[in-house]
């Protein structure tokens, strides 16, 4: 599932002062050189930035476990928790749905995002809650990520939450619409009609596509 942010990644260097970077860039090398003692030493960092490396590190080392990714995943520092679940988008024995309640909209995202990876279908009710337009999120990028998914599991009791989110904002319809292809039955079919009107170009050309398919 293609995952799509306009959300920078990371913290600016200017923030972290010179002593932070200079932890972090320490850290990223030790992901190429090998060492993964220097590694998880850095998951103790008291830079959150720092941490976030440091599990990029231990995962280019194949030294990362679902323990870390656990604790990294309760991590006060939202940087931490937004890459501890962009890491365990192929690892399903990390839990994720909690950070679905995130105070922090980013790491709702990409926690939407892995869940969608992980094929988690025990998320389909919390992700159908972040999806929807009126109650849900606040934030467009988590009901789309949510939307997505959805989709990317393709469970049949995510369907209602994909047919509603065709009343959302144009990328969310383009979601929504691209995810029916994981679904079918005549609810499908009439919803994928209904785009062919949508005031979106590109909500009306993935249903003509969809509906084009053989089957």
């Amino acid at each position: 599932m293609g995952r799509r942010s306009h959300r920078a990644a990371g913290q600016p260097a200017t923030e972290l002062g010179a002593a932070g970077v200079d932890r972090r860039l320490a850290v990223a090398r030790a992901g190429h050189l090998g060492d993964a003692t220097a590694a998880e030493t850095a998951l103790g960092d008291p830079d959150g930035s720092v941490r976030a490396t440091a599990l990029g590190a231990l995962e280019r080392l194949g030294a990362l476990t679902d323990d870390h990714l656990r604790t990294a995943s309760g991590d006060p520092d939202p940087q931490v928790r937004r890459r501890a679940c962009e890491l365990a988008a192929g690892r399903p024995r990390v839990p994720l749905v909690d950070l679905l309640a995130d105070a922090d909209s980013s790491v709702v995202e990409a926690a939407a995002w892995a869940l969608g990876e992980q094929g988690a279908a025990g998320a389909i009710e919390a992700l159908s809650h972040v999806a929807e337009r009126d109650g849900g999120h606040r934030d467009p990028l988590c009901r789309e990520a949510a939307v997505a998914a959805l989709g990317a599991i393709g469970d049949p009791s995510g369907l209602p939450a994909v047919l509603a989110a065709l009343d959302d904002k144009p990328a969310i319809r383009r979601r929504a619409a691209t995810a029916l292809a994981a679904f079918d039955g005549p609810e499908v079919t009439a919803a994928l009609r209904r785009c062919l009107e949508d005031r979106d170009w590109q909500v009306r050309q993935v249903a003509e596509d969809l509906l084009a398919e053989p089957g």
